[in-house]
């Protein structure tokens, strides 16, 4: 099994930052990919950025350019610099980890980008 906490969603202006922090525990040697998505009201789920256990990243179009993905192990932390933020990033945003089985979830946070 393994647990995923977020943190740091908050309400900001447009234009501004904010980090979002994934601790992971469990059993995460099987891990090989963790993310970020997140789902506004009336919307699906999206990616909005992965990265692999080899630090391969990857980037929904809506946020490329400004959102950054990184990971530290030695924290089993995960992050999401979010910078220039829109009014459309909106959303609760989940944290996810995959192994080859399943995928795993934390409960979300939420991140409110007010005009």
């Amino acid at each position: 099994q393994v647990q995923l906490v977020e943190s740091g969603g908050g309400l900001v202006q447009a234009g501004g930052s904010l980090r979002l922090s994934c601790t992971a525990s469990g059993s995460l040697f099987s891990i090989e990919a963790m993310g970020w998505y997140r789902q506004a009201p009336g919307n699906q789920r999206e990616l909005v950025a992965s990265i692999t256990r080899g630090g391969r990243t990857n980037y929904g179009d809506t946020v490329k350019g400004r959102f950054t993905i990184s990971r530290d192990n030695a924290k089993d932390t995960m992050y999401l610099q979010m910078n220039s933020l829109k009014p459309e990033d909106t959303a609760v945003y989940y944290c996810n980890a995959a192994n080859a089985w399943r995928a795993y979830w934390g409960l979300g946070t939420q991140v409110t980008v007010s005009s």
